[in-house]
């Protein structure tokens, strides 16, 4: 790809920027539209549109495949770890209020921040390493 110098000059000027709209949509996702599944998606597709422009050696240089294992496991791990949390402070599955004993629309508002940044871990490493095993088969 190296012979193609304006797609890689537009990826190394947009992929900030599509990096920043995903940590927007991360952490908007509780006042509006957006959330930990939609940033994922973006976040994934600005590393994989990394990885089609710069190659994949190059991105695996920069993104292991052993990280996004890690990054899969941990983000389900904040998931149910909430969930748990909630159980061991007296309320039910997921029950975000009881995460703060004084007021538990700080506690609702912590518990959805969190299950999303889950959701969000997962599903971004979720789609490069679907990309990885991909890109990587004829090799």
């Amino acid at each position: 790809m190296r012979q193609y110098p304006i797609p890689r000059l537009v990826t190394k000027l947009l992929l900030p920027l599509i990096l920043l709209f995903a940590l927007y949509v991360q952490f908007h996702g509780d006042y509006g539209p957006g959330g930990g599944f939609q940033a994922g998606v973006i976040f994934g597709a600005g590393f994989i549109l990394y990885a089609l422009i710069y190659g994949l050696d190059e991105a695996r240089r920069i993104l292991p495949p052993w990280l996004l294992r890690i990054g899969v496991s941990l983000g389900v791990l904040i998931y149910a770890g909430v969930g748990v949390a909630g159980l061991l402070l007296g309320g039910n599955y997921l029950d975000y209020g009881v995460l703060d004993s004084h007021d538990p629309v700080h506690g609702q508002h912590l518990g959805i921040l969190l299950v999303e940044l889950g959701v969000g871990i997962t599903v971004s490493a979720v789609m490069v390493t679907i990309f990885y095993a991909f890109a990587g088969r004829g090799r």
